[in-house]
């Protein structure tokens, strides 16, 4: 792992910390990069950048406490929060998600999300098949799909990036596996062995360049120079001849400085930044998930504007059953304002540099919550609907799309299963689930989605055949 340190910074809580950006070993599914890279040789230079950004939100976030909120139901159902009216006349959102309700002519909402698995884990939101009896070598996550299928659009960045950090259990952290589409095609983790620690903010660090620090970093002809110096250190202790094909390609990635200056978001405008949000390292509600950190909104942006194709992150925990970790309205006081903010901020940035049309962006989490509150003042897990949010994409946005029961307890109108969301977002990177495929394991090709069931949503597809 190559680190390059920074000097101390204070977060939004208050405490010092010493921030890290992290290069390499990019940990992809536990091998290193020029494992994967030798793994399997079949991609080719990418036909397009259209991209996708997918928010998870671990835990199941409350449907019916930010889109599909029930004022005329009794007390116990319709809980403590108030709709507000949108820019879109007639849709009403959650009373702590105002930036997004003055957005919603650029946002998508779905309220009757079908097809949970019921349990907490991130598959749901990464392929939305079914955990059993998967095909040989099991179900690649959208992100591996797409990099077997279109491969990198640059050489320097891998097509599938998953910012998700190490922390929480494990089907909450996972960033998506490569599946049959072979572990070449593994996602480019970052954070992955990001720990929080009060002292230091991270941990595993196990090369550090030494007088290379943040501020060195956003000087890029100090980079440069330090990053040949290192090459000609490397080339003159003839390691560099050792290396096959795969561990120069990942050395050039490593090398370029692309993925460097995309995880820095430091580099951003003060002004930038501030519109997006400061998060924290800190892990989110009681501390097995993820964490509130809305830069990562915006490295997302970054990442995507550096070649990447797919890229991934988790915000926040949602998973709010009540005391004593706070109620489901405490923590939604706390998380949905910040969500409200980061993607506010990600929807004008990418409108603002013309690239709306090309990048999907996708909110959502593995189930809803029940409708009516417990005891402790919590919502528990409820698999029979949910809701997310897009953007973007070139799709026709400013809808609500699926109703619900007077409770939110259950679709009355327009059911929207999991994969045909995933139809959607393959259909905005011009892939055809009726025609492409990917062979498992045994040789036998596998289909994206079951297109016999699902396709794309006509809602979101301007002049449908």
């Amino acid at each position: 792992m190559l680190v390059i340190e920074g000097s101390p910074v204070h977060h939004c809580d208050g405490l010092s910390r010493r921030s890290f950006l992290r290069l390499g070993g990019l940990a992809m599914g536990g091998l290193s990069l020029p494992q994967l890279l030798r793994a399997e040789d079949t991609t080719g230079q990418g036909r397009s950048h259209k991209s996708v950004i997918m928010v998870f939100l671990a835990g199941g976030p409350p449907h019916q406490d930010m889109v599909d909120l029930k004022p005329e139901a009794p007390v116990e159902f319709r809980g403590e929060f108030t709709p507000i009216s949108t820019s879109v006349p007639g849709l009403q959102v959650c009373e702590h998600m105002p930036k997004l309700a003055q957005r919603m002519d650029q946002l998508v909402a779905i309220r009757s999300l079908v097809g949970s698995a019921a349990r907490h884990a991130a598959f749901q939101c990464m392929h939305a098949h079914s955990s059993r009896n998967q095909p040989p070598g099991g179900w690649p996550s959208f992100g591996s799909a797409v990099s077997k299928l279109r491969g990198p659009v640059v050489n320097q960045t891998p097509p599938y990036i998953a910012l998700q950090p190490g922390i929480g259990g494990a089907g909450w952290h996972d960033p998506g596996r490569a599946g049959f589409a072979g572990m070449a095609h593994a996602p480019f983790t970052p954070n992955s062995s990001v720990r929080y620690s009060p002292e230091t903010g991270v941990d595993e660090v196990d090369l550090v360049l030494e007088g290379l620090n943040l501020e060195k970093l956003r000087d890029r002809q100090t980079l440069l120079g330090t990053m040949d110096n290192v090459k000609r250190h490397i080339e003159s202790s003839d390691l560099i001849d050792a290396m096959d094909t795969y561990r120069q390609q990942a050395f050039d990635i490593l090398m370029s400085g692309k993925i460097a200056k995309a995880l820095d978001f430091e580099q951003e405008p003060e002004s930038v930044r501030e519109r997006y949000g400061r998060g924290s390292n800190e892990p989110a509600g009681y501390g097995d998930a993820g964490w509130l950190r809305n830069e990562d909104f915006l490295v997302a942006r970054r990442l995507v504007e550096a070649g990447a194709r797919v890229v991934s992150l988790s915000f926040g925990r949602w998973d709010w059953h009540g005391q004593p970790h706070g109620t489901n309205f405490d923590n939604g006081r706390d998380h949905i304002p910040a969500l409200d903010q980061a993607l506010s901020a990600l929807i004008d940035d990418l409108k603002e540099r013309g690239m709306d049309e090309d990048v999907t962006v996708v909110v959502w989490g593995e189930f809803g919550r029940t409708p009516r509150v417990n005891k402790s003042g919590g919502r528990d897990h409820w698999p029979a609907v949910a809701c997310a949010l897009l953007a973007g994409g070139g799709m026709p946005t400013g809808q609500m799309v699926g109703t619900t029961n007077s409770r939110a307890e259950h679709p009355v109108d327009r059911p929207v299963h999991f994969q045909e969301v995933f139809a959607t977002l393959y259909h905005n990177l011009g892939i055809d689930i009726e025609q492409e495929t990917i062979n498992d394991y045994s040789g036998r090709p596998q289909y994206l989605v079951d297109h016999s069931k699902y396709h794309a949503m006509p809602e979101l597809i301007r002049n449908p055949a």
